[in-house]
């Protein structure tokens, strides 16, 4: 089953939203143009309590993306964002969701850190998405969204520990840091990851 998972195109992750990714605003109409070319649509979403650890405002001293020692491992601190409920948590207004099938909330634990739509950063939970997909019979997966060197990332990674087959559709996708990227899409072809544009879907 051909599968499209859109990762994260929430508000505050727009530009003007409280940590914007460069020109973000821009994959929302490629995704919207591909979603009938698939079997299943799937969505993550970034769903934090207000006391969130990854959030830099709880750390006497610290700015937005200083990083700390969180249990032996780095942790970047971020500007508050999606919180859960508020405006910038909610989807882009233009993001047409009739297709998604199903949304995956992620970062719900305030003391961990989640990047993955499969689990978060230590591991420790799972959102379910994988035994979700399973059931589906879906093998075939294609990630876009949002950041595309962090969230869509880190998905794509754990997609292909729990033995799926993995697509990036990478103008689709945006990243906060293009160079970090680029280093990244070298790294998952080597893992086997296809890299495609929206037009060769």
């Amino acid at each position: 089953m051909k599968t499209l998972l859109i990762i994260d195109v929430q508000n505050d992750f727009i530009p003007g939203g409280s940590l914007e990714v460069p020109l973000a605003d821009r994959v929302v109409p490629l995704i919207n143009s591909i979603q009938h070319r698939f079997d299943l649509v799937l969505a993550t979403q970034d769903w934090h309590p207000e006391d969130h650890i990854s959030f830099a405002s709880g750390h006497s001293g610290k700015k937005a993306f200083d990083t700390i020692d969180l249990e032996g491992n780095e942790q970047t601190l971020w500007p508050d964002h999606c919180v859960q409920g508020s405006s910038g948590a909610m989807f882009h207004p233009d993001l047409e969701t009739d297709r998604i099938a199903a949304i995956f909330r992620k970062g719900m634990n305030p003391a961990v850190d989640s990047y993955s739509g499969f689990y978060d950063n230590m591991h420790l939970i799972s959102t379910g998405l994988s035994g979700y997909l399973r059931e589906k019979g879906a093998t075939d997966l294609y990630f876009c969204g949002i950041a595309g060197d962090i969230c869509v990332y880190h998905s794509i990674n754990d997609a292909i520990e729990e033995g799926f087959r993995a697509t990036l559709i990478e103008d689709a996708s945006a990243p906060l840091n293009r160079e970090v990227f680029e280093v990244q899409k070298k790294e998952l072809q080597k893992k086997g990851v296809r890299i495609i544009n929206s037009n060769e879907i």
